[in-house]
């Protein structure tokens, strides 16, 4: 009955939503590399400057898609590694994180992060 229920209103509306289309993967693997690469990495594994998103600590569960906009739009003081403090990405926009994240969740899903 749920299941029925949930293919009616459609998966769109599901937490850890799969939906997102290539179109918005690959322009949010565009601004992830213009915006997010220098510090998280290339291959979002991290660098000296940042952590990595390929890590449970930003699973869905954990740190959810707002925690994306609000670091980008505020910075975020640091609280889980020792890489000092992330601060606010100028110029980019909130559809741009919204892209950069469905690239993020499309690369953790590919590594058994969900």
């Amino acid at each position: 009955m749920i299941l029925a229920a949930i293919a009616m209103v459609g998966s769109h509306f599901l937490p850890g939503d799969l939906s997102a289309g290539t179109e918005q993967i690959q322009q949010g693997k565009l601004a992830y590399k213009d915006n997010c690469a220098s510090c998280h990495g290339a291959d979002l594994k991290g660098t000296r400057q940042g952590p990595p998103f390929i890590h449970k600590v930003y699973e869905p569960s954990h740190h959810g898609d707002e925690a994306f906009y609000r670091a980008a739009a505020n910075g975020v003081r640091a609280h889980h590694w020792r890489f000092g403090d992330m601060p606010p990405v100028p110029g980019v926009t909130r559809e741009e994180v919204g892209d950069i994240i469905a690239y993020i969740r499309e690369q953790q899903r590919q590594h058994g992060i969900e």
